[in-house]
């Protein structure tokens, strides 16, 4: 089904024309003509069951004995074809919010994730007629769609390669809009925006995922400790030489280790004064 225009005039040239025959019809049945009045009453019957009311951002999507005709879009008061049926459809911007879903990322951890949809309507020939409930048909396939993307990804990536639902939120979101799209387009939904509400470790492995989140941290943070003290200490090294202090190779160790000693320890340095030999 693709949406189409459906034949309609103005409504209020409707009710003037309905007026009109409600006061020629008054005025058969006072000359006694009661054939003509009963035709003209029938035909202000007529055009009173074909008039139909739009709101704005709102649609009538028109059908005759079972038989699409089309779509009205314009906001306002219209006449359509007589004794057809005229069903409403939205056409604004609506929320959809997923529940809570727990689902297993790539790397098999139990996560906590939830989204919102933001979509329209934009074939009301589709969203009626191609699927049987177009509402429920966007929450279980917004759903479906977000549970395939979370298992796509780990959570977070501790090596710092690739995508992590965590870290890539925007990336993430983006292909989450578009299987979305491919989804919904059969419903004829423009899915406008989707982005992830709600992310976290399951509760049964939250605290050993925090765990190691700390751990990872403070190896990465020792890592940067020590690769400016080795800097640290070559400068030192190598500033000594320059002022002409030369130092063995025994000496040199002891220093290394010394300033290593200084600069990575969590505590600060306290030093130990040699004041030399009794003998």
């Amino acid at each position: 089904m693709t949406e189409r225009k459906t034949w309609h005039v103005s409504g209020y040239f409707g009710l003037l024309f309905i007026a009109l025959l409600v006061a020629l019809t008054i005025y058969s049945f006072v000359q006694e003509r009661f054939v003509l009045g009963v035709l003209l009453a029938v035909a202000a019957f007529l055009l009173l069951t074909s008039i139909t009311v739009i709101q704005p951002n709102q649609s009538n999507v028109v059908t005759f004995f079972g038989k699409y005709l089309g779509t009205v879009r314009k906001d306002g008061i219209w006449i359509v074809v007589p004794f057809s049926s005229r069903k409403k459809l939205s056409l604004r911007v609506r929320n959809f919010n997923s529940a809570k879903l727990k689902v297993n990322d790539i790397d098999g951890n139990p996560i906590e994730i939830a989204a919102v949809v933001v979509f329209r309507v934009i074939d009301t020939a589709k969203a009626m007629f191609d699927v049987d409930n177009y509402e429920q048909f966007v929450e279980i396939q917004s759903e479906t769609a977000l549970r395939h993307v979370a298992s796509k990804y780990p959570y977070d990536n501790l090596d710092g390669g690739g995508y992590s639902l965590r870290g890539n939120t925007e990336e993430v979101a983006a292909e989450l809009a578009k299987e979305l799209q491919s989804r919904l387009s059969v419903a004829g939904v423009e899915v406008i925006e989707a982005r992830l509400t709600h992310l976290a470790y399951s509760t049964e492995i939250a605290s050993a995922m925090l765990q190691r989140q700390q751990a990872a941290a403070i190896i990465s943070a020792r890592e940067k400790i020590v690769e400016g003290a080795v800097g640290m200490v070559q400068m030192a090294i190598a500033q000594l030489e320059r002022n002409g202090l030369a130092l063995d190779e025994e000496r040199k160790a002891a220093m290394v280790n010394n300033l290593m000693v200084a600069i990575v320890s969590d505590r600060g340095a306290q030093p130990v004064v040699n004041s030399g030999s009794l003998y």
